[in-house]
């Protein structure tokens, strides 16, 4: 019998107005009754990263999954406000404290996945850790789970880079007149003194729902440690051959296929 055709996915644009200004957000909807969907999926992105850089891995996860997925633009990111000033040095647990609960509460959102990709797995272990139940299952990409040597080489080499004016008005075309703000927010974060000690050791046991910590196998900001601190004793680790730290664009049907499982054994 023929394979069924994917189900259609609409987007839909809207603003989240938080304390400190005002979040893009975009939702994917496959077609089909809203009764009985599962539960939708929230993306984290990373520290440079945008609604547009998820490109169109929202979408198809949302064909593969059935389910709705909803990302948004970090406050100083994409088409989200300017942030007002750096970031704080628990920026990542802040996300999940006061953010996720007013992004929720306007999308329609009650039960989730959350989803996050490099720092934003970050985000998402700890938005796992602090709503309990209504966390039906946690995905990490690429995550961190420590600030680790390779991590810093990384940002290094990138900070190198982006003495080029060139890969920095490659990033404006996403993030405008922030790209600066967005460059020197990652790189003065984790380069910070301040930041060499942030880990997710104690909020990892606060997680209760199934986990799946995928990781590629030439992470070039991360080693396999990460995903094995994230998934131990909660989950799998997910290895993605031949694939480097931005999983959703260097093996995005691999990806897509290790999310799809998961969720579908849940």
């Amino acid at each position: 019998m023929p394979d069924t055709p994917p189900p259609t996915v609409t987007e839909t644009d809207c603003r989240i107005p938080i304390g400190e200004g005002s979040l893009f957000a975009r939702i994917w909807t496959p077609e089909g009754a809203e009764s009985g969907r599962p539960a939708p999926v929230l993306l984290f992105h990373d520290s440079l990263g945008c609604v547009e850089l998820w490109r169109d891995f929202p979408g198809l996860l949302a064909a593969a999954t059935g389910r709705r997925v909803v990302a948004y633009d970090r406050l100083g990111f994409g088409r989200s406000d300017p942030h007002p000033g750096p970031l704080d040095p628990d920026f990542i647990a802040r996300e999940a404290r006061q953010v996720v609960p007013s992004l929720c509460e306007q999308v329609g959102v009650t039960d989730f996945v959350a989803c996050g990709h490099s720092v934003g797995g970050g985000m998402a272990v700890e938005t796992a850790a602090r709503f309990g139940t209504r966390c039906r299952a946690l995905v990490t990409i690429a995550a961190q789970a420590f600030v680790e040597d390779r991590t810093l080489d990384g940002i290094r080499a990138a900070r190198r880079e982006f003495q080029d004016p060139a890969n920095l008005a490659r990033l404006a075309r996403y993030h405008g007149g922030k790209a600066e703000w967005v460059v020197n927010a990652w790189i003065g974060t984790w380069m910070s003194p301040g930041f060499a000690d942030w880990n997710l050791d104690e909020v990892l046991p606060a997680v209760r729902c199934p986990v799946l910590a995928v990781h590629g196998d030439g992470d070039e900001y991360g080693s396999g440690e990460h995903p094995r601190r994230i998934a131990a004793g909660r989950g799998t680790v997910h290895i993605l051959p031949g694939t480097g730290h931005v999983p959703h664009r260097e093996n995005r049907q691999g990806l897509i296929a290790a999310i799809r499982g998961f969720l579908g054994g849940i």
